[in-house]
């Protein structure tokens, strides 16, 4: 398996005199994911838990409905960067119509819907989340430290986002670093996936970067009702959340945040 990072060569410059070192980097590599032996997709993504990726990922093209669906993956023979997924149930019997209709790219897990470009098509799919518990501000807060202690290869290098999986007291439950913000929450999505974890309607997001629509998606198509950013969201991800019912939170900057969809999940 691929290193998550690796040594490299840099010349440092500080004020005007360079000096050669080494330093470390993030790995970005592309992984291939077949279904039945057939290309599918390929993934841009930071080695490691590459078939939680695959599921998150899977999980949110509307390839896999639920852990019912999901029968094995593994490492292709002929590749450690390819990972092949059989699927079973009402997905296997849609096998044809969605090798037929994927576009062979190159992207990140950030393509997100697959042509479904709405927000109407997606509300029509599913209802919004109407998780009725609420959270204390001082919570919300504190999220980011908590993430931000286990960003391990963050500190090596500087160089990947990081998703992380919160209780509704603020306990983190699982966290994942990836060069994609998409990529890490798909890891984590993913993971929870495949030990039948799903729905996560008691849990809470919490993301590195900027929120954008994708990342709110994916945390629907997992029930997640909370998502914090430390950064700003986009405006279609302010609306995707207000119409599928996601508290969508940003610039989570000490003891201040934004609250632009759904507040009353947020007390005083």
């Amino acid at each position: 398996m691929p290193e998550a990072q690796r040594d490299v060569e840099v010349v440092r410059v500080r004020a005007g005199a360079r000096t050669s070192d080494r330093d470390c980097a993030a790995t970005e590599e592309p992984l291939e994911i077949r279904l039945h032996d057939r290309p599918f997709a390929v993934i841009m993504r930071t080695p490691g838990a590459d078939r939680e990726l695959a599921a998150g990922f899977l999980l949110a093209e509307r390839v896999l409905n639920s852990a019912d669906d999901l029968g094995t993956i593994a490492y292709c023979a002929d590749g450690e960067n390819i990972v092949n997924v059989t699927l079973t149930g009402a997905s296997a019997t849609h096998l044809e119509r969605l090798l037929a209709g994927r576009r062979q790219v190159t992207t990140s897990s950030s393509c997100g819907l697959c042509g479904r470009q709405t927000i109407d098509s997606l509300a029509a799919d599913a209802a919004p989340i109407a998780a009725r518990w609420t959270v204390a501000a001082d919570t919300i807060a504190a999220l980011p430290r908590g993430l931000r202690v286990r960003q391990a290869v963050f500190d090596d290098t500087g160089g990947l986002h990081a998703a992380g999986l919160f209780s509704r007291d603020g306990t983190l439950l699982d966290v994942a670093e990836d060069v994609g913000r998409h990529n890490a929450v798909d890891k984590i999505v993913g993971r929870m996936l495949m030990r039948d974890g799903l729905p996560l309607s008691d849990c809470m997001l919490c993301v590195s970067g900027r929120t954008s629509f994708e990342i709110v998606q994916k945390a629907w198509r997992a029930g997640i009702a909370l998502v914090a950013a430390v950064s700003a969201p986009s405006t279609l991800a302010i609306e995707l959340a207000q119409t599928l019912g996601v508290t969508l939170i940003g610039f989570v900057r000490g003891d201040a945040f934004n609250i632009y969809a759904h507040a009353e999940r947020i007390e005083p």
